[in-house]
């Protein structure tokens, strides 16, 4: 019957929903093995799935465990997902600025997105800080403070939580059926009333090319009909890393320089702000140019800073600890010019061998290593000037990271 499934898809079949709950149902239980079902991956990663067998397997996936119950926490809960990418620390920074705004932000969260820490890789960095709630103290704290951002409970879509890890170290991450059904069974399980999805596209993103978001895109819409909620989507570049750091801490770090209003302009505060906006329109029930005026505000005022160090309090975290490599290497320009490129796949690679990231699912991250660039695409550089900080042990060749900048 496995291998019957396994040849199936291989064969680009569509399968029904009892085989599909068969296998899946059957890894979660461990009856079906570990590389079976690396099999079955990898053929629907080649063959994809129809709309039906989507529908099947978020349905699956939904069903392994509870769906959470937030109808009485008031106003509409709004939340947000990315599809990862290098440097992506988005969720950071909009969840405290939209709950400052009063739309109520749960937010469940994983590890590992791509090439760098997944969020919660990066709240852990945090000493302290609680990733793991109960329902009850989710449901508590969005009660009083409006906002918690948290790992995915272990009873909430657990056959994602190990199909994932599965995924992510077998070469099927970009399987857009499997995305899609990842993504929109957490976020229906999670109960959330509406959905913001940020599909990245470019060579540090999952997806590479404009055709494929779009196609994730028109999916996660029609899930969400499917399930009665409503879903946008932004599709957004990652050709080059988002911000200036890459590495957990400092990712972090950079996050709260957002939220103090000390970084201005940068790929990631556009982004933020856009993020932010439609999340707020989609709570308030107000355009999305009226939510951008609020989410300024908000950054101005320093409401959304003061929200985000409530939200790391209450969960335990000391942002005043947080440790980054004290061993820093300053990468310099050989030449003068212009940055007109920043290869995200690279610095992606790049922040993995420092220990940022995950190679295997066992893996275990260096919170304080990683990378901050100095100089974003559009900047000027003389020669001799830094460019880029390695925060690592590890001394890696001038050269070589330098030619991840492309300048002209």
């Amino acid at each position: 019957m496995i291998v019957d499934i396994i040849n199936k898809k291989r064969l680009g079949r569509a399968l029904t929903y009892n085989e599909l709950n068969y296998f899946f149902n059957g890894y979660l239980k461990g009856e079906v093995k570990d590389y079976q079902m690396s099999s079955l991956l990898m053929a629907i990663c080649i063959r994809g799935m129809s709309d039906e067998e989507i529908f099947a397997l978020t349905k699956i996936f939904i069903e392994s465990g509870n769906v959470l119950d937030f109808s009485d926490i008031p106003g509409i809960k709004v939340d947000k997902h990315s599809t990862g990418g290098v440097g992506d620390k988005t969720t950071l920074v909009i969840a405290p600025i939209v709950a400052s705004l009063g739309v109520p932000v749960v937010k469940m969260s994983g590890r590992g997105l791509g090439y760098t820490g997944g969020t919660i890789d990066k709240l852990e960095s945090i000493p302290g800080f609680k990733i793991v709630l109960s329902d009850e103290e989710i449901i508590k704290q969005v009660k009083e403070i409006g906002v918690v951002v948290t790992g995915q409970t272990a009873d909430l879509a657990p056959m994602d939580k190990v199909i994932y890890a599965l995924r992510d170290v077998t070469g099927t991450v970009s399987s857009i059926p499997l995305i899609a059904s990842s993504i929109m069974s957490k976020k229906i399980a999670s109960g959330a009333d509406k959905i913001l999805i940020d599909i990245k596209v470019g060579k540090g993103a999952l997806l590479k090319t404009k055709k494929d978001a779009n196609k994730l895109s028109q999916l996660m819409i029609k899930i969400g009909k499917f399930y009665n909620r409503e879903v946008r989507t932004i599709i957004s570049d990652m050709d080059v890393p988002l911000g200036h750091a890459i590495g957990n801490s400092l990712e972090v770090l950079e996050a709260i320089n957002i939220l103090r209003g000390k970084e201005k302009k940068s790929n990631l505060v556009d982004l933020c702000i856009q993020l932010a906006s439609e999340m707020v329109s989609m709570g308030k029930g107000i355009t999305v140019e009226e939510a951008t005026v609020l989410v300024k505000k908000s950054i101005k005022n320093l409401s959304a800073y003061d929200k985000f160090l409530e939200m790391i309090e209450y969960q335990g975290g000391n942002i005043n600890e947080i440790k980054v490599n004290k061993k820093v290497q300053k990468i310099k320009s050989s030449k003068y010019g212009t940055i007109v490129g920043i290869d995200a796949l690279e610095f992606g690679k790049l922040a993995v061998s420092l220990g940022a990231g995950r190679v295997n699912k066992e893996d275990t991250i260096d919170y304080g290593v990683g990378i901050y660039l100095e100089k974003l695409v559009g900047q000027k550089v003389r020669r001799g000037e830094v460019i880029a900080k390695i925060y690592s042990d590890v001394k890696l060749d001038q050269d070589f990271v330098e030619n991840i900048f492309v300048i002209e």
